[in-house]
Formats: C-alpha cells, sequence, structure tokens
C-alpha cells in the first residue's frame, strides 16, 4: 500500500505526513513517539488502511520536516494535532492513536477537545497521572535517560557515534525487533536532522506548563478508549494499579504477549487487528 508524502500549513508552521489507506474510509490519525517517525510505521499503517481507515501519520513537532522549534510543552503539542484535526477531518472526528509520546499527547487531546475523537488508542504508556503515580524503583533505573536528557550537551551525546544511544535505546526497549537497515538510516537521518529537538520534551517535564496538563488530565477521558502494553516493553512497564476512575466511556487495557515497546511496528497485523476489533 502506497503512502503519499503531504504538508499542511498550521499555526506554528508547515507539518509534514504520510497520508494512505482506504480514501473512504474512517479518519485515523497516528503520533509516534520518541525516538521515531512515520516511516518505520508504514507496514502498521498499511494494515490500518486494510482494515478500513483513511490514515494520517504526522511528524510532530520536534521532528524534521515539520517544525524543529518549540515550545514543547503539552498545551503546545496538543494544540498542533486539533489543528491539524480541523484542517484534514474538520467535518468528521477521528479516530486517534498514539505511541509513546505521541500516547500523552492522545490522553491530552481528549481531554481537552473530546468531540474530536471519535475513539482513541494509545500504545505503550499509561495515563500519565497513572505513570506518575507508580514510581517503582525498576521503572526509575529504566527512565535514567529522562535525566540525561535534563543535561546541557545531551544533544551532543546523543548524536555521537552516528546516534549510538539512539540505536541502544531502541535494542532495550524493544529486545527482538530489529530494524531494517535502510529503514534505520532514514530514522537516523530524521534524526540528525532534528536534535536537539526532540530531547526538549522530556526538558517540558519539568516546565510550569506540565502543570496545566495534570490538571487537564484530572478530568476523567469522555472518549473510548484502549490502551496496548507489550509484555516485554523494556522501556515502560505495563501499570500495575487499576485506574479506571480516570476514564468516563468505554474503556480496555491489553498486555500484548512477545512484544516489546515498539509493538506496533513489531507485530503491525496483531496491533491493527486488535485496534480494528476493539469497541466495534
Amino acid at each position: 500500500m502506497e503512502f503519499e508524502h503531504v504538508t499542511f500549513d498550521l499555526p506554528h508552521g508547515s507539518f509534514h505526513a504520510l497520508q494512505g489507506g482506504d480514501p473512504n474510509g474512517r479518519p485515523t490519525l497516528v503520533l509516534h513517539g520518541f525516538p521515531d517517525h512515520p516511516p518505520t510505521a508504514k507496514p502498521f499503517l498499511a494494515e490500518l488502511g486494510r482494515r478500513g481507515r483513511r490514515v494520517l501519520a504526522p511528524w510532530l513537532r520536534g521532528y524534521a520536516p515539520s517544525p524543529t522549534a518549540g515550545p514543547f510543552d503539552m498545551a503546545a503539542l496538543t494544540g498542533d494535532v486539533l489543528a491539524l484535526i480541523d484542517r484534514w477531518s474538520s467535518g468528521r472526528a477521528v479516530e486517534l492513536i498514539g505511541h509513546d509520546w505521541g500516547g500523552a499527547i492522545t490522553y491530552d487531546v481528549c481531554v481537552t477537545a473530546p468531540e474530536r475523537i471519535d475513539r482513541a488508542v494509545t500504545m505503550a504508556f499509561p495515563h500519565p497521572l497513572t505513570f506518575l503515580s507508580q514510581p517503582r524503583l525498576t521503572q526509575l533505573r529504566r527512565s535514567w535517560y529522562m535525566g540525561l536528557f535534563q543535561l546541557p550537551g545531551s544533544g551532543w551525546i546523543v548524536s555521537a557515534r552516528d546516534l549510538a544511544l539512539i540505536d541502544h535505546l531502541w535494542r532495550q526497549w524493544s529486545p527482538g525487533l530489529s530494524l531494517h537497515p535502510a529503514v534505520q538510516a532514514e530514522l537516523h537521518e530524521t534524526l540528525r536532522a532534528s536534535m536537539p529537538a526532540p530531547l526538549r520534551y522530556y526538558r517540558g517535564l519539568l516546565r510550569p506548563g506540565m502543570l496545566g496538563a495534570m490538571r487537564r488530565l484530572s478530568q476523567p477521558i469522555a472518549v473510548p478508549l484502549l490502551q496496548l502494553h507489550g509484555a516485554d516493553d523494556g522501556c515502560i512497564l505495563p501499570q500495575q494499579v487499576d485506574d479506571r476512575h480516570r476514564f468516563a466511556a468505554s474503556h480496555a487495557l491489553e498486555v500484548v504477549p512477545d512484544v516489546g515497546h515498539f509493538l506496533h511496528i513489531e507485530a503491525p497485523e496483531t496491533i491493527a487487528q486488535r485496534i480494528a476489533a476493539w469497541g466495534e
């Protein structure tokens, strides 16, 4: 299945995206996480298209060729997504799918403008307040990179030796995944053109704007939402607490066996099928 490269002139600048799938299907917006970009997920995007989706997958703020200038607070990131929905699917609510940081943005979009979202799926990221409420030692050890990214010069550290740290994170977070060399090279090209902007997402966690996001996210989510998490995720542990009070609409949490953090890249057909089957 072919995907075309399209652009959208939004308030923050010109955003780039991959677009494809069923032109008459359910509008589905897919948000990538760190350290990633849309092309690595093409097999997953194609599987969504084969299941009746009209798919759009943007390069998020901070990832070239989309704007790499900040700010990177949650309100700004959510604003980009809502502006994109207005341009791409103004007359119809969308299915919103987010992985990792894209998942964090998905939760915030759902509480900010629930009328624009038909249903949502998050992958590899619990509800942010749930994530913050369970700082187990094992998770703190896995989150070491968040501290590194606060340091001056961390962009140089991440870019050194042909992005060796990025490759290490992919191996650690999804032990069963090996990117094709051409796919890896394309990702490296994007990240080299983007640094240090992707790291600024993490610096934004310690800025005052995050308090506003936490207040918004304290509201129960009134959008049907499916959470998917890889059982072998080496980055973020599946949640261990009951947080059903955070969801006011239909909700499900599924831990998918034999996949890690990048579950939709490891098992595109399986994950697309789970998404298509849920709540239908």
